[in-house]
């Protein structure tokens, strides 16, 4: 019998015995996600650049759910040397890994580099997952049924990949360059799933996107830009239009925790545009699923950032 009742935090199963990291699980998606995952019992990571606000995030949950089991490790996306520490200590701790979820993101900034000379929209929105996955991928082939969750935005509808200005070094705007790393992330989703099931691996690798949620993303950019008025005005827009965190993080959710997830699925909210909303499988564009450009994108990602997949 086909389902009527929406989706809600409450579906999600018993997650005892799951380890799951979830990155930039101090704010925001990620923290609502990070809540709900210990809460229904996983072994829950939160991978974050501010080990500052990753500890009092981690505090939070902890009152909310006395017997959470949380750990809070050091991972900078911007910055390869970080990944690689973070890949190394998260195995030589764990035998295994049930969810990757890559939901840490920049949006919309004014340009910035990261630690390794990349644009800092797709240097931590991509590359930067793209090199967390690779650098882990043998202990997720190690967990039976471990999932990769990478979260990718509506923004992505509007993403070209300009292969030839990947860093915006002759033409920056930063809307473009975060719908560029958004676009980057199904790519790379889709091509990972492809691989993941060509080489027979017991590993899934699927999308999801949260819709028109209000966390401090949106007012990070002008924040960094030094314009209180835009972040202000972006204050105002959220309040007015966007939905709860909470609510923007059940795609997620859903697609980390819920039965009957395929590779390849690709998950948004149920509202008009996908903009609020409980989550249903959705439709990315075509340009999402070229396997030219995904495959173009690997190989570009492999080089820049030194890790090869062992697929």
């Amino acid at each position: 019998m086909q389902r009527t009742m929406p989706w809600t935090s409450d579906d999600i199963p018993d997650l005892a015995g799951k380890t799951i990291v979830v990155t930039g699980g101090n704010s925001g998606i990620g923290y609502e996600a990070a809540l709900q995952l210990a809460a229904h019992g996983a072994d829950t990571i939160l991978a974050c650049r501010d080990m500052r606000k990753a500890g009092a995030a981690a505090e939070q949950i902890a009152i909310a759910h006395p017997h959470a089991r949380l750990e809070v490790m050091e991972l900078d996306l911007a910055n390869l040397a970080s990944i690689e520490k973070f890949a190394a200590t998260l195995g030589a701790r764990r035998q295994r890994l049930d969810v990757l979820c890559n939901n840490a993101g920049v949006m919309a900034l004014p340009k910035r580099k990261t630690a390794d000379g990349f644009e800092m929209h797709i240097g931590t929105n991509h590359l930067g997952h793209f090199a967390l996955t690779g650098r882990v991928l043998d202990l997720l082939r190690a967990t039976p049924g471990a999932r990769v969750v990478n979260v990718s935005s509506t923004f992505h509808k509007v993403g070209k990949m300009n292969f030839d200005d990947l860093h915006g070094d002759r033409f920056y705007w930063k809307w473009g360059a975060y719908a560029q790393s958004k676009l980057a992330n199904l790519l790379f989703t889709f091509e990972l799933q492809r691989r993941l099931q060509a080489t027979g691996a017991a590993v899934i690798s699927v999308g999801c996107h949260p819709g028109y949620a209000s966390t401090n993303l949106q007012t990070a950019g002008p924040r960094m830009a030094g314009s209180s008025f835009g972040e202000g005005l972006w204050e105002w827009i959220n309040d007015i239009f966007a939905q709860p965190a909470e609510m923007g993080a059940l795609p997620t959710l859903y697609a980390v925790a819920a039965g009957g997830v395929q590779g390849g699925d690709y998950f948004g909210p149920d509202g008009p545009g996908e903009m609020r909303g409980h989550p249903v499988k959705v439709k990315a564009t075509a340009r999402a699923g070229d396997e030219e450009s995904a495959k173009k994108l690997w190989t570009i990602s492999e080089e820049l950032t030194r890790v090869r997949y062992p697929l």
